[in-house]
């Protein structure tokens, strides 16, 4: 994550409410709804990772394909434990040594093809395959946090059994899914999925609602265009 999202995001702790300029809002109402319902790596996408990036990557393609249709009937626990296992494999590497750029959204393909990329690569992919397999999108929330250890802004993917619930956190810096109250080395700062977004409080509680009319995100929608296009 860029030093200017660290400041952002440092100053939204810093002043609540009265600084959040800069809000990532995922826009999953420009995904069409047949998308959520073909599968998330088709045999289209193999064959891209095959010849873009090479055998080891179509071999990773494969076998989300054969875990992904594995979990269709399986618990959400399951569901859950299996696909931040199989994504937290992934090499964590930052956006400016693997793509040049100070803050690129990899497409859930280019981050299979890579096998790496930084937490909000980790994120994406983990919240499109969730939902491929069922997961309603009501209950995944992607959150903003102070990594306090680390002493840097990061992502992580929250899911909320029901509204009022203490999410689990699936997080590619610990491996193990916890509850969000047994992360006490994350600060909370926002939660957003297709619908809301909520300053969260203290307790990892979604917190108070916040307005989302005017907020835009162009790398969101970038990567929306860019896995359209590969869909094509």
């Amino acid at each position: 994550m860029s030093a200017a999202e660290f400041n952002k995001l440092n100053n939204i702790i810093r002043h609540g409410k009265k600084n959040i300029v800069f809000l990532f809002f995922i826009l999953l109402t420009l995904v069409p709804s047949q998308q959520m319902a073909k599968s998330f790596v088709d045999e289209a996408m193999i064959v891209r990772l095959n010849q873009e990036y090479g055998s080891q990557a179509k071999k990773r393609g494969q076998a989300l394909n054969a875990l992904l249709k594995k979990l269709a009937d399986k618990s959400i626990n399951e569901k859950l434990t299996e696909v931040n296992r199989f994504f937290n494999q992934f090499e964590y590497k930052e956006d400016i040594n693997l793509w040049k750029q100070k803050d690129y959204w990899a497409t859930p393909e280019e981050f299979i093809g890579l096998s790496a990329g930084d937490c909000e690569d980790f994120v994406v992919a983990k919240y499109f395959a969730l939902r491929s397999i069922g997961v309603p999108d009501k209950r995944l929330y992607l959150t903003y946090v102070k990594a306090l250890k680390q002493n840097v802004a990061h992502m992580v993917l929250s899911y909320f059994a029901t509204p009022k619930s203490i999410p689990l956190i699936l997080d590619n810096y610990n491996p193990k899914i916890l509850s969000a109250s047994n992360r006490r080395d994350l600060l909370p700062v926002y939660s957003f999925n297709a619908k809301s977004l909520f300053l969260t409080n203290a307790s990892a509680g979604l917190g108070r609602s916040l307005p989302t009319d005017k907020i835009k995100n162009n790398k969101w929608q970038k990567l929306l265009a860019d896995m359209k296009r590969s869909n094509q």
